[in-house]
């Protein structure tokens, strides 16, 4: 959600993409164009689209109006001089601006669409967008929507934040191929001159649950605010497009801001003496009161059902656009409602369930509808594809072409595969990299092609593969092959036979070249030696080429044009190179030459590359680094060397995190140091360093040294005794005017800061606690009530919780302490008991602490900063703690209570933090498994997975013995629906596969997984004690065949597989009798068997239990060696079974001998 509260869809600035590519027509019918391109804006080969430059020079300012800060950083000399305006000169008012991107589009052709007469939540919801990019006719289509969000309603108190904005929508169907020029091109026209700032494209894949859609693209920041969303639709109403649309979506009031140098949505110059705030104010305050304060929740209610209905009967009729408009007016009010508090967890899903299934039904008809109508737009025509080639040596090569020498054509070379694309996000670059990483190697040994050293890079816009010294040819090879039997390749008169001459075809080989060979069973056949003297590198690289791209695959990939490939973002170029020969294989549309592109603002953004081997250095020479790990080094040592100058650091973990991310966002790094306005430092530190790290990837700067600030930043309400600095450093993407680039990006932190301060402001008003009660408008499941319910069992469950684990620790301390122990054992276990007496788990040091943060643990979701920043919750629960007074137990019991919160994440601590964080997963595991929400193999939407792994994580790093059956019982008994016995044996064996692959990762490389079943088998209902037997079994095992795990197994399998399937009476029925042993190895076997039994209990160590049994492996051998245990005496029979019955259940409680590989 960007700051206007423009939806997901809307968002980002662009730099000019002035390549020379070929622009096709929008709109056939459109002829003619208003706007004159300049020289760096004209493409090479136009075919109608006229690309356009405001010809007036674009004089850049500060955005807003700089904070004071001490000391002064370099940017800001240069910025103060141009505070007093917007970005640029002579901004337009807003209704200008709308008349400018409308001329603007209009002249490339695309027709000028209205605003749609109910309300909508963005521009794709108007039919203009979210029907037209459905079917196969063409639609190129421009018009500014207002938007309305409720959730966004703040009485127009908030500078940043509308529930009534402005899109600009444009629809390009199908995708041009230069659609980033087209938009780069609209920036001009609104005066915006992108070689001095800072503009890229940062991942942004936008899904509409509401609608069914979604598609792949970017959020595009300029100078780190992002001004419009540039998407590749892929789908809509559950349809896949049959034309992949461009939509772009501009945010007017945003961009307005910043053009205007204004700070406050009411300042925009909206016309000639009339602002923002004089047309739109009243407007923005009555109807927050209403959506947020006087909207009736029961009549929005039968609303709601009322639109369901009425679309439902339009659908009968075959009307799907009035059908659609009662659609939006649905979406809306359960946007109502959502701004209410109204709607839950499960009356979400239901509510997405209907908007989603008539979108669909919506959507099918418009496409019948307009298939009946026989598509008045026309169809779309296929695209052109190029003309296949084979290599060819370039004109600028050594030599001339065609006249290159047969010894230079011999020569080993560099071979270079670039694949240009739209910018990759981060994660698929990596994936990508790796996938590269592992197939060139394999593809080149497959084509028999020897090279040198093989290098794999990439930066957001290409993917390169660098050989040295590929070679010019395959490999010779000589195989021997075999024909058909010699009777069949002879005649009677030894004449050659068809099957003979056609075997030595297929294989380029002369009749008289075969030899006869016999086989191992004497019969003759035919054998061949085949010599396959191989095919120029070139040739068959040119053949394998497209393959080797088309494998490359992505969590999410999209379509672009009508060619089928698919890729993350789209392939804009391709470049093959080995030595100066060009190698045209084809893919995607797209034919590969030796032409590069650079930085989009280079003064030549097209490089033709001569030779492979030139290929790096024309890189650097542009300023791009290729190498992701050179790229990370670089911003890591600048940005040291930048907090430095300001008298501070970095935060070490931001290597670990926001590194690779930024790594991979630039492929020319330029660091810009930022400054903001230190008032801002009353706010929790852990607000600022979530906006500057996760919102605008910016690297937040502490008083040096980092480490320990940056801990306290990030995981204390208390900063100690380091500060975070008012500064920041971003990255930018090639050569840029820092000063403003810097003024830009302090901008938008400073509107994100005043937001924040806006919500924190408005929750300090009142005290942790009275947010509480709001919890009762939020549904957590419909069968098990509010969050506000939710919160009260969590309450009665602390003290269940507590005595169950007070119960386990001491069950667990009286049955190790029952036996006898070394010196040096029963020193340890001394420590162990005392740490564990340590926690009297019904104390009020935890107990009541527990209480008191079980009641306010979820208070924090109703407060406004965590509704804006949910990632926050936990953190603000325990700083507004702080601020109402509570105690640090209590505070920090409450931060726990939302741990972890993702994988890696710290986990709860304190005794009371761990009663809570076990109460609110346990609670969600039962009642939401009660409730038939338990997870499947392919859908999780409760998150059950994570509460299960996090709820054992915390019991296992603690040591915190608990009963899980008689921890779940209690959580059931609290439940407002009844759990049956068998959910709640389903709850049990969920979490003992949770805890199996918990104990397989947790110790260093990994148990073993039949160690985690041996023991799990004896003591999965007791997390804590069965990690530390998976810690004591791997160490055994790992000892391998020299340690005596292996002795113990041979000799205990074998009593265990005597008594397996037999009739043994239960040890309580049938107890062994001394007196009917009949040999000495009975006698010793049964008293070292009773000497063992008396050391080990079922609290026992795998140590200890070890210690105590391996003294019994003679007897065991002595025993199965003199005695003969199935005699025929049936009562001696009969009592050396239950001796061996009572032996192979000796392991019972500690772990099952029979998982163990080799039993």
């Amino acid at each position: 959600m960007n700051l206007l509260g423009a939806p997901v869809r809307g968002f980002a600035p662009f730099k000019q993409h002035k390549q020379g590519v070929s622009a096709r027509v929008l709109l056939p019918r459109c002829q003619t164009a208003a706007w004159r391109p300049s020289s760096r804006w004209a493409p090479v080969a136009a075919r109608g689209i006229i690309l356009a430059r405001n010809t007036a020079s674009a004089t850049l300012a500060q955005t807003l109006d700089a904070a004071a800060v001490a000391p002064t950083n370099e940017n800001g000399s240069a910025a103060a001089a141009q505070r007093s305006s917007g970005l640029v000169k002579d901004a337009p008012t807003f209704q200008e601006a709308i008349a400018k991107l409308q001329e603007y589009w209009a002249s490339v052709g695309c027709a000028i669409w209205l605003p749609h007469n109910t309300e909508v939540g963005a521009g794709t919801m108007n039919p203009a967008t979210f029907l037209r990019v459905l079917g196969p006719e063409p639609w190129n289509v421009a018009y500014p929507e207002p938007s309305i969000r409720p959730d966004d309603s703040r009485y127009g108190d908030n500078p940043n934040r509308l529930q009534r904005h402005t899109q600009f929508q444009v629809i390009l169907k199908p995708d041009p191929g230069n659609a980033q020029e087209l938009y780069l091109g609209s920036l001009e026209a609104l005066g915006i001159d992108t070689r001095v700032h800072d503009v890229r494209f940062v991942e942004d894949n936008w899904e509409s649950p509401v609608l069914g859609a979604w598609g792949l693209g970017w959020e595009v920041w300029l100078d780190g605010m992002e001004v419009t969303q540039f998407t590749y639709f892929q789908q809509a109403g559950g349809r896949p497009l049959d034309a992949p649309a461009v939509e772009i979506t501009y945010g007017l009031e945003r961009i307005l801001m910043s053009l205007q140098g204004v700070r406050n949505f009411k300042d925009i110059r909206y016309s000639p003496g009339v602002t923002y705030g004089e047309m739109f104010y009243q407007n923005e305050y009555e109807m927050s009161c209403y959506n947020l304060d006087e909207a009736d929740v029961a009549d929005q209610r039968a609303r709601f059902e009322l639109y369901d209905k009425e679309a439902r009967r339009l659908l009968s009729k075959r009307l799907p656009l009035p059908a659609y408009d009662h659609l939006l007016k649905l979406s809306h009010t359960f946007n109502i409602l959502d701004a209410r508090g109204a709607v839950g967890v499960t009356e979400r899903a239901d509510c997405f369930a209907t908007l989603r299934g008539l979108a669909r039904e919506i959507t099918g008809l418009w496409v019948a509808r307009r298939e009946e109508l026989g598509h008045p737009l026309g169809v779309i025509p296929p695209p052109p594809s190029p003309t296949p080639a084979r290599p060819h040596l370039l004109p600028t090569a050594p030599g001339g072409e065609g006249s290159e020498t047969a010894a230079a054509a011999a020569a080993a070379r560099t071979f270079v595969l670039e694949i240009g694309c739209e910018e990759l996000p981060p994660d698929d670059v990596v994936s990508a990299l790796a996938q590269l990483r592992e197939r060139v190697p394999a593809l080149l040994s497959k084509l028999r092609l020897t090279h040198g050293s093989l290098h794999v890079e990439g930066t957001p816009r290409r993917l390169a593969v660098v050989v040295e010294g590929l070679a010019a040819q395959q490999a010779a090879e000589e195989a021997k092959v075999r024909g058909p039997p010699a009777k069949q390749a002879y005649g009677p008169d030894g004449a050659p036979s068809r099957a003979l001459e056609g075997f030595c075809r297929k294989n380029g080989v002369a009749v008289g070249d075969v030899t006869l060979e016999a086989d191992a069973k004497g019969v003759q056949y035919v054998f061949a030696v085949v010599r396959d003297a191989g095919r120029p590198a070139a040739e068959v690289l040119t053949d394998e080429l497209p393959s080797l791209v088309g494998s490359l695959s992505f969590r999410k990939s999209m379509r672009w044009n009508g060619h089928g490939a698919s890729f993350s973002r789209p392939l804009r170029w391709l470049l093959a190179l080995h030595g100066g020969v060009v190698l045209p294989f084809v893919y995607g549309g797209l034919q590969a030459g030796n032409t590069t592109r650079v930085l989009r603002n280079a003064p030549a953004p097209c490089l033709a590359v001569p030779s492979a081997e030139s290929y790096c250095g024309l890189l650097e020479e542009a300023g791009i680094r290729l190498g992701a790990g050179e790229r990370a080094e670089q911003i890591w040592r600048e940005v040291r060397q930048a907090a430095a100058q300001v008298g501070g650091s970095v935060p070490p973990s931001c290597r670990s995190d926001l590194l690779p991310e930024v790594t991979h966002l630039v492929e020319s790094p330029t660091l810009v140091t930022g400054a903001f306005d230190p008032a801002f430092l009353s706010l929790p530190p852990e607000v600022l360093v979530m906006v500057m790290r996760k919102h605008q990837r910016y690297f937040p700067v502490f008083a040096a040294p980092a480490a320990p600030a940056a801990a306290a930043a990030e995981s204390s309400a208390s900063s100690g005794s380091q500060q975070l600095l008012p500064f920041f450093i971003t990255v930018a993407n090639g050569p840029v005017d820092p000063a403003v680039v810097a003024a830009g990006n302090e901008a938008v932190l400073r509107a994100r800061f005043e937001d924040a301060t806006f919500f924190y402001r408005e929750d300090l008003k009142q005290p942790l606690e009275a947010f509480r009660p709001k919890l009762a408008g939020t549904t957590f499941q419909r069968d098990l009530g509010s969050l506000l319910d939710k919160t009260q069992r969590l309450e009665r469950l602390v003290a269940p919780l507590a005595a169950a684990m007070g119960a386990a620790a001491a069950a667990a301390g009286a049955a190790a302490a029952g036996a006898p122990k070394d010196g040096e054992q029963q020193q340890q276990q001394q420590g162990e008991e005392k740490k564990k007496e340590g926690v009297d788990w019904a104390s009020q040091e935890v107990l009541g602490v527990a209480a008191v943060a079980a009641a306010l643990c979820k208070a924090d979701l109703a407060t406004s900063v965590v509704t804006e920043m949910t990632a926050l919750a936990g953190t603000m629960g325990r700083h507004y703690a702080y601020k109402q007074g509570l105690s640090a137990a209590v505070a920090e019991a409450i931060f726990e209570a939302a741990l972890p919160r993702q994988a890696g994440d710290a986990l709860p601590y304190s005794p009371a933090g761990i009663l809570v964080a076990v109460a609110d997963r346990l609670d969600s595991l039962v009642g939401l498994f009660a409730a038939g929400c338990a997870p499947s193999a392919a859908t999780d939407p409760y998150g059950l997975r994570r509460a299960a792994y996090g709820m054992l994580q915390t019991l296992v790093s603690n040591d915190v013995a608990l009963s899980l059956r008689d921890a779940i019982s209690a959580a059931a008994e609290l439940q407002p629906i009844p759990v049956a016995p068998a959910v709640q044996s389903d709850v049990l064996s969920y979490l003992y596969g949770r805890l199996e692959q918990l104990l397989g990762e947790w110790y260093g490389g990994g148990a073993p997984a039949e160690v985690v079943r041996a023991v799990l088998a004896e003591r999965g209902d007791n997390p804590a004690l069965a990690a530390r037997s998976v810690q004591e079994l791997k160490a055994e095992w790992e000892a391998g065949e020299a340690g005596r795990l292996r002795r113990v197994l041979a000799a205990f399998s074998r009593p265990t597989r005597i008594v397996r399937g037999k009739e043994v009476p239960d040890a309580a029925e049938v107890a062994v009798q001394p007196g009917l042993f009949e040999g000495e190895e009975e006698r010793q076997l049964f008293a070292a068997y009773c000497e063992a039994r008396g050391k080990v209990t079922h609290g026992s160590s795998v140590t200890q239990w070890l210690d105590a049994v391996e003294p019994l492996l003679p007897a065991i051998d002595r025993f199965f060696e003199k005695v003969f245990v199935m005699c025929e005496d049936a009562a001696v029979r009969s009592n050396r079974l239950a001796l061996l019955r009572d032996l192979a259940a000796l392991p019972r409680g500690v772990m099952d001998l029979s998982q163990l590989p080799g039993f």
